[in-house]
């Protein structure tokens, strides 16, 4: 009788542990797919820069230091290596902060501002970076439910057996795209008035 109870509580154990192990599994792989999805999103976005660059070009070719700007972020976010998630997300940044620059400079070229294929581009880059939010939200919130299995007990345990290692979120490095933007419903008169006193 004892033995068919020890039996028992073997299998049990073995049957939670493979239940664990698989759940680990299963985590990973979504975070890997939700990689994947952000992976498309910043491929899109590499291949509609060239275009831009050119189209800007024709209106404000001696607009270069942007330009090189522009260029060298792209490149610099093409050359990350996949598993490197802080790292692209640097990159990113830079990238989103030089294309900042570039799209200011359609203030200051009223013909660029105006030329369709310019337009087009900005909204499809628009799209794209909506896209990358949305699949960023989805790989952060799988990297979380991965990395809690991965320290809760006993599914540490399994993790720690394994090889089982914590997953980066991809995150904004940029504060001032973290802080709200800031809202006055004053007048320009307030506002003089202000700096008169």
């Amino acid at each position: 009788m004892t033995i068919w109870i020890i039996i028992g509580i073997v299998v049990l154990i073995a049957l939670v542990f493979i239940g664990i192990y698989n759940s680990l599994v299963q985590k990973r792989v979504r975070c890997r797919e939700a990689w994947s999805q952000i992976d498309v999103q910043l491929k899109r976005r590499y291949d509609l820069i060239p275009n831009l660059i050119e189209t800007v070009k024709g209106y404000a070719a001696h607009e270069r230091e942007t330009l090189e700007n522009v260029i060298k972020a792209r490149q610099t976010a093409i050359n990350v290596p996949p598993e490197d998630v802080a790292g692209q997300a640097r990159a990113e940044n830079m990238l989103t902060a030089a294309l900042r620059q570039l799209f200011a400079l359609s203030e200051a070229y009223p013909n660029l501002k105006a030329n369709e294929n310019f337009m087009q581009l900005q909204e499809e880059l628009t799209s794209t970076e909506n896209k990358i939010a949305f699949a960023r939200q989805n790989y952060n919130d799988n990297v979380a439910l991965y990395n809690t299995a991965c320290q809760k007990f006993p599914s540490n345990i399994v993790a720690g057996m394994f090889g089982f290692k914590l997953r980066d979120y991809f995150e904004l490095e940029e504060t001032a795209q973290r802080e709200a933007p800031r809202v006055s419903f004053r007048t320009s008169q307030e506002a003089a008035g202000e700096k008169g006193s």
